[in-house]
């Protein structure tokens, strides 16, 4: 059993290593064009007519917040269009009407939208909208964003060129230094706005429009074939329809949306699952006509990668799987035996994610000593999300509908719990804590052995699996104590 189980082991380190290596790459296309930052052939001479759609599901408590910075923005009253898209089946339905109503009273043209049923999800709403829309070009702003007045301004004028389909925006972060989860959310999502997106973009790549805090064309949309439901990222696989036509994407670092971060774990676990099921929903949908396509070959590897990049947490959870029987059978050899054959692939990984956030950090912040005690906290998220995210991806090859389940807003200044026990909008634990409890204690039991064994080499790596998911399971369950009232994920969208 030695040679099998330990083929499998290193085929697995292999495999992980070969996305670190991606993100290696990354950071060089980011390098090497950081200075191309893209600039509007010119500006409009007149703002065109612009619809703002707020797509809501039982947002009470920031839809009315949402709805009034939308109805902030300094734009022409006479070339603006509020679309709040609401699906609500709570009192959010109310609070919304309202709010919309005091939009009206202000001389804005704003209108609550709502449907008989749900059907097609958050894709369905924002189609309605579309169809009923009389702007040239389309904002999207999800309840959990609260957009500067500026921001429109300052992505229109990129649509001067006629072949530009779509703008994004970077996203910032209310609640950064609410919690561990936050700042590890915060540091996840600059590495993925500021390096990834601004390399892809830059370098003329795909990237995509990430749902929200961005504008569209409208003839660009309706060219790709419209907003669909059939995967969970509905803007995911829009973008890619549409960079196949021919559109371009232009992205915007320094224009910046801020929004809430989940503080809740579960909400966190629902918006991660939906994330990669969905990416991986669009790569079997589309991988196939991409590499059919004449596109650069360059194109299609780093839209391969792109699409395909969460498979990286099954073989994480393989990973955690075999790490243990390896750990033992190699007993004999010694830490630095072990170091020498483990350490070069495993400090390919722990070393591209160290550089590629903080660097992301040096660029959105200017500063990037800040984040330094937060990576471990970042690496151990990454593997505690594993689970779930693993069992989003093998969802995502399977086929048949999903629910499109949303992440809940709260609306919370930070995480504390007592807080958070009083809102309506919880997601229960479910199957995957106690798988997640399972192997923190398993990793903790193989830490304890390797330290008695002196395997020195091994313990950082045991170390931090123990850490990922135990305060993964652990964050969970404290979380939901006392939830008797909680709603069920189904009921939660």
């Amino acid at each position: 059993m030695r040679g099998p189980v330990l083929g499998a082991y290193f085929a697995t380190l292999a495999v992980l290593t070969l996305y670190a290596l991606h993100r290696w790459y990354l950071l060089w296309l980011y390098a090497r064009h950081r200075d191309d930052a893209p600039k509007p052939l010119r500006r409009f001479k007149a703002l065109p007519v612009l619809t703002v759609q707020v797509p809501l599901y039982n947002e009470k408590y920031v839809a009315r917040r949402v709805i009034e910075a939308v109805g902030a923005l300094d734009w022409p009253a006479d070339r603006l269009e509020i679309q709040v898209l609401d699906d609500s089946t709570d009192e959010t339905a109310a609070i919304a009407a309202e709010a919309v109503e005091a939009l009206r009273r202000r001389g804005i043209d704003a209108v609550h939208l709502t449907r008989p049923s749900r059907a097609g999800y958050k894709a369905g709403a924002l189609a309605a909208g579309c169809a009923a829309a009389r702007g040239e070009f389309i904002a999207v702003f999800d309840a959990d964003f609260v957009p500067p007045p500026s921001c429109a301004r300052e992505m229109i004028d990129a649509f001067t060129d006629p072949r530009v389909g779509m703008v994004q925006a970077r996203w910032g972060h209310l609640n950064r230094a609410a919690s561990f989860l936050t700042r590890a959310q915060a540091l996840l999502l600059d590495g993925h706005f500021v390096i990834e997106h601004a390399a892809r973009h830059r370098s003329g790549r795909f990237f995509n429009f990430n749902g929200t805090a961005g504008i569209w064309r409208r003839a660009c949309i309706e060219d790709a074939g419209g907003w669909r439901h059939d995967t969970l990222t509905e803007d995911l696989d829009l973008s890619y329809r549409a960079q196949m036509r021919g559109w371009r994407f232009v992205f915007l670092t320094d224009t910046v949306v801020p929004a809430e971060l989940p503080v809740e774990m579960g909400a966190f676990k629902v918006q991660q699952h939906r994330w990669a099921q969905g990416s991986i929903q669009t790569a079997v949908k589309l991988l196939p006509a991409l590499w059919r396509s004449d596109l650069p070959l360059r194109v299609k590897l780093e839209a391969s990668c792109h699409l395909t990049s969460n498979v990286g947490y099954v073989f994480t959870v393989v990973l955690a799987v075999l790490v243990g029987p390896p750990v033992w059978l190699r007993r004999d050899e010694g830490w630095f035996q072990i170091s020498t054959i483990d350490a070069p692939l495993v400090i390919v990984s722990a070393v591209s994610i160290a550089v590629f956030y903080l660097a992301s950090q040096r660029e959105a912040r200017g500063r990037w000593r800040d984040a330094v005690l937060d990576l471990p906290v970042l690496m151990a998220v990454g593997i505690g999300l594993s689970i779930n995210n693993a069992r989003a991806v093998i969802g995502g090859l399977l086929p048949g509908p999903r629910e499109f389940r949303r992440t809940p807003k709260l609306a919370l200044d930070g995480g504390d719990a007592r807080a958070m026990a009083r809102r309506a909008y919880r997601t229960r634990r479910g199957a995957d804590t106690w798988v997640e409890l399972a192997l923190g204690v398993y990793f903790a039991v193989l830490l304890a052995g390797a330290a008695a064994l002196h395997l020195v080499g091994a313990l950082p790596f045991l170390a931090l699996f123990a850490a990922g998911y135990l305060y993964m399971a652990g964050t969970t369950l404290r979380q939901s104590q006392g939830s008797a009232s909680t709603v069920s994920p189904a009921s939660t969208g």
